[in-house]
């Protein structure tokens, strides 16, 4: 049903991110000289290191014995040895999970590494440490090679929208069909990973492999916490409850950051690609959306993700432009009249037959396949 490729077949083939990589390369090819092993503790590892060839290769964040990163180095490989007390892995070879994100929950949000990771970025950034900016800038670019790794070959469609949009109303609902709908159609759907319309087209596409009573089901328990305030450890338990009750969810991405640490990542992307810098989350975001976007109603985020991604349209920096489809005419058209502007830009390019504006969230799956030829 849907078309996200298994992880790891992709990514670059002297790349290691798994035990089960390292022990693979060393016994087919006997040498690791110009490899790249990222985040993969070795310390069990030793005798594989002292006895084989790592002349040129980077070791990335892996824990190993002293004496076998004295003898890489002197082969000529560079060690960036793993770093202590951070609540987040800069080197990391995969995109998280939710579960990963959010461990300890039990314990409140506060425990969470999810939350520890926002606390070491106010903390680090009110210093101004360039120490600190740099790891975060080696973790947001590992979180990109990840991101590239797991979407290659995949249609992908970005569902945006603010977050404040409720559990437990019409326009939650909708959203959540809207992302079952195009999960089913076989394209993995991204969005900002946040709550809101972002969590419900997650929620959608989580849904999709299940009967429709279940996310019927969903939507009724996920009411009794409509809202990430007062309490995010509620909000998101209450999403857990579902997966548990239903594992094996459909696939989905979800694309947040940690600029806004007081907006917490939704659990039902089943990978999410986290990120400190915003710049580089929402240009990435946008910039993966192959198969075009749709914007539901937002406000100021939203508002800039719709020129965000109009303006590689326009010139087709990024070749041929992408489908957008804007839901909800009085919304974009008197509340926040970005539609007029957005079909004035367009008038003559090519751009202009790839933009839609529906009235219901329902239209959008159609209008996303007629504007995609």
């Amino acid at each position: 049903m849907q078309t996200m490729p298994a992880h790891a077949a992709h990514h670059d083939d002297r790349e290691i991110e798994t035990l089960e990589e390292f022990d693979a390369t060393v016994s087919a090819r006997g040498t690791l000289a110009g490899y790249r092993v990222q985040a993969v503790d070795l310390t069990n590892r030793t005798r594989e290191l002292l006895s084989t060839d790592t002349a040129g290769a980077v070791f990335l964040g892996c824990a190993m014995r002293e004496d076998a990163a004295a003898k890489i180095r002197t082969d000529g490989a560079l060690v960036f040895p793993p770093v202590p007390g951070l609540p987040f892995d800069p080197y990391r070879g995969a995109l998280y999970a939710p579960d990963e994100l959010f461990a300890s929950l039990s314990d409140g949000y506060e425990a969470t590494p999810d939350a520890r990771a926002y606390a070491w970025f106010q903390r680090t950034k009110a210093d101004g440490d360039i120490y600190a900016s740099m790891l975060r800038a080696v973790h947001d670019d590992s979180v990109s090679d990840a991101l590239d790794e797991l979407l290659t070959g995949a249609r992908v469609v970005g569902v945006m929208g603010g977050h404040a949009m409720a559990r437990g109303t019409e326009e939650y609902a909708g959203a959540a069909r809207l992302g079952r709908e195009l999960a089913r159609a076989g394209f993995t759907v991204a969005t900002g990973g946040g709550p809101g319309a972002m969590e419900a087209a997650n929620l959608g596409a989580y849904a999709a492999p299940f009967e429709a009573e279940m996310l019927t089901e969903s939507l009724e328990l996920l009411a009794k916490a409509p809202h990430f305030t007062p309490s995010i450890t509620q909000w998101a338990t209450a999403a857990f409850e579902i997966r548990s009750r239903r594992p094996r969810g459909g696939r989905s991405v979800g694309i947040p950051t940690w600029f806004y640490g007081h907006e917490p990542p939704n659990a039902f992307a089943s990978h999410i690609a986290k990120y400190f810098a915003n710049a580089t989350r929402e240009d990435g975001l946008l910039a993966r959306c192959n198969a075009g976007v749709v914007f539901l109603p937002g406000a100021a985020g939203t508002v800039q993700e719709i020129f965000d991604n109009a303006t590689p349209n326009y010139y087709e920096s990024r070749g041929e432009p992408t489908p957008m489809v804007l839901v909800n005419r009085a919304h974009w058209t008197e509340r926040l009249p970005a539609w007029p502007l957005l079909k004035s830009l367009a008038r003559e390019r090519s751009m202009e037959a790839r933009i839609a504006l529906v009235d219901r969230i329902e239209e959008a799956p159609e209008a996303l396949k007629r504007l995609g030829g």
